[in-house]
């Protein structure tokens, strides 16, 4: 979504911008004409068939495409790492003398060397990774990943822009009644996301709630969690609801706390649009949006494990004067901190820094 925002957005106020993609959509492909540009809200797109189904996404005539057109462009700006188009990519525009910019989404932390393909990575990263790295320039998300990559490699130059995040309508109104405290999770359910921790601190509550959790993900670790959930006694608590579109505004809204204890999180889009609804937050250190909660004002954090996770949700329980007031005041503060126009023009001004350099 942000990286789709940001590109319609450029495109918008008349820079030129075209969008290089795989035709991976999950485990299948998309139903597009591979290799033949088409307009997607105002942005050429040219999608490019994979070669291989897993996360690596190989595709050689990508590859062969970039290395063709690259020379006709001012800055290629790479989003992710850890795949072969990303890392090929920028390999190639690096040899075409072309400014390169990352954006790692996350994938630069020292969570991700330490989860999934440890021995792979640090590899890929030592023979490839760090030599590309160091000759590019980093986008990142909070100032806690540009501390992180600032740990591992020195590039060019690191910039902070927060990622484009749709708000939604501000369905906020008053606050719900507090006779059911009403939680909600919304997000991939991952091991990395922490709704293990959040499940596990449910027995620790002393009030009536419920949590709602909106997400789908690998069907064996939803089971691990559902079977969590039985073994605590909290069935009659937890609603399982999966993916949700742009009626995720509406449930946020209709809700008193989002938590999100993420083991790793550069940046945390669903913080915003929690926010945007006047849905307070319980986040915890690990989410990129942590300082911003906090400065504003508009939450509270907690550290990685199910005491303090529920102790908190106890804590926050009680507040219902602080709750009403994020709900009057985060709306209003977070369209205007996340305002397109601004953050297209953040963007368009890095770009312009980069190439000018």
């Amino acid at each position: 979504m942000s990286v789709s925002m940001l590109s319609e957005q450029l495109a918008k106020t008349g820079i030129y911008t075209e969008v290089y993609a795989t035709t991976a959509n999950g485990k299948d492909e998309l139903p597009v004409k591979p290799g033949e540009p088409v307009n997607v809200d105002g942005v050429t797109v040219t999608y490019f068939k994979r070669i291989t189904k897993d996360h690596s996404h190989f595709s050689p005539a990508l590859l062969k495409k970039l290395w063709k057109e690259a020379p006709g462009f001012d800055v290629i700006h790479i989003h992710a790492w850890w795949n072969l188009v990303s890392l090929f990519s920028c390999l190639i525009a690096l040899m075409r003398n072309v400014p390169v910019i990352i954006s790692p989404r996350g994938t630069l932390s020292p969570y991700s060397f330490q989860n999934k393909n440890i021995g792979k990575k640090r590899l890929i990263h030592h023979l490839l990774g760090r030599p590309l790295l160091n000759r590019c320039h980093i986008h990142v998300t909070s100032s806690r990943e540009s501390e992180a990559i600032n740990s591992i490699i020195k590039p060019k130059s690191i910039t902070n822009l927060p990622n484009f995040v749709k708000p939604g309508p501000n369905l906020a109104g008053s606050a719900q009644s507090l006779a059911i405290f009403k939680l909600i999770f919304l997000s991939r359910i991952e091991e990395k996301k922490g709704l293990d921790i959040l499940i596990n601190a449910l027995p620790f509550l002393n009030f009536p709630y419920s949590l709602t959790i909106v997400g789908s993900g690998d069907k064996m670790y939803v089971d691990e969690l559902k079977a969590l959930v039985k073994k605590n006694g909290d069935e009659a608590d937890v609603y399982w609801i999966g993916f949700q579109g742009d009626n995720k505004f509406e449930l946020l809204a209709q809700h008193h706390l989002l938590v999100l204890p993420s083991y790793d999180e550069n940046f945390g889009n669903v913080i915003i649009e929690s926010l945007s609804q006047g849905t307070a937050v319980l986040v915890s250190a690990f989410v990129g949006l942590a300082d911003y909660v906090i400065k504003n004002n508009f939450g509270w954090e907690c550290e990685l494990n199910a005491n303090s996770v529920g102790n908190m949700i106890n804590f926050i329980h009680g507040k219902k004067e602080e709750l009403n007031l994020i709900r009057s005041n985060a709306p209003g503060k977070i369209r205007a901190d996340f305002d397109e126009a601004c953050l297209t023009k953040q963007y368009a001004d890095m770009y312009k820094n980069i190439i000018n350099e």
